[in-house]
């Protein structure tokens, strides 16, 4: 065997290569643990309305120590996703001393309990002092209301109101509950829902509008017509 060149080259050819993989990780084990190239700079790519920059520092602290090459920017993103007003994280190493971050919040749409829905119909954990429409409904149909609740505002547009309450019961049925204080009752099946809120919209002025009595809630489910109920009149 040792009179045989090509053996010969080809085990020297693999214990260059096995010298340099062994170099180069240990040229990369002192490069990351080198005081050298330290990042110093997490810039944000953007202001941000809900998340202060106290949330940002807690957050990362402990975690971007070390030099550029040894900062992990994952765990960066997943620490700093946790904060309450955070939905979504990019974070990207940028030469020589610096983490670029970008902060997508989450944009309260709603209350949902004692939490809040975004407007991609997200339910995250926060509080708010904003005015904000409450929804009701059953776990997991957090986007169907959400993507219900633009269709129904846009509906009662006309009517001069905002929707105060919107609701989904057990039983997949739909409610809503005006600014004004009128409850409507739609029914299950949301397409059918939405028509009868449509139609009962472009009837109003024609019909509620001019009662000049008040009226409770309106019940939408009949086919050729609407329910009506009143206040009692206090003696």
């Amino acid at each position: 065997m040792w009179d045989n060149p090509r053996i010969l080259n080809l085990a020297a050819g693999a214990l260059v290569a096995i010298a340099g993989l062994v170099f180069l990780i240990a040229g990369g084990v002192l490069l990351i643990r080198s005081p050298l190239f330290p990042v110093t700079q997490l810039e944000l790519t953007h202001s941000l309305a809900r998340t202060t920059k106290h949330e940002i520092e807690a957050a990362t602290r402990g975690r971007i120590g070390g030099n550029f090459f040894a900062v992990p920017p994952g765990e960066v993103r997943a620490a700093l996703e946790q904060l309450p007003w955070v939905r979504r994280v990019s974070v990207r190493r940028v030469w020589p001393d610096r983490l670029e971050v970008t902060i997508e919040e989450h944009i309260a749409l709603a209350r949902w309990g004692d939490a809040l829905v975004n407007i991609y119909g997200e339910r995250f954990n926060c509080r708010s002092d904003d005015h904000l429409t409450l929804f009701i409904g059953p776990a997991g149909s957090e986007r169907d209301v959400a993507h219900r609740y633009a269709r129904f505002v846009d509906a009662i547009a006309p009517l001069g109101t905002e929707l105060e309450r919107v609701v989904l019961t057990p039983r997949y049925a739909w409610q809503l509950r005006l600014a004004s204080g009128l409850h409507l009752m739609l029914g299950r099946d949301a397409e059918g829902a939405e028509a009868r809120l449509r139609k009962f919209v472009e009837a109003y002025s024609t019909t509620l509008g001019r009662m000049s009595r008040s009226h409770e809630y309106v019940d939408l489910r009949y086919p050729n017509g609407f329910a009506l109920r009143v206040p009692e009149l206090k003696g």
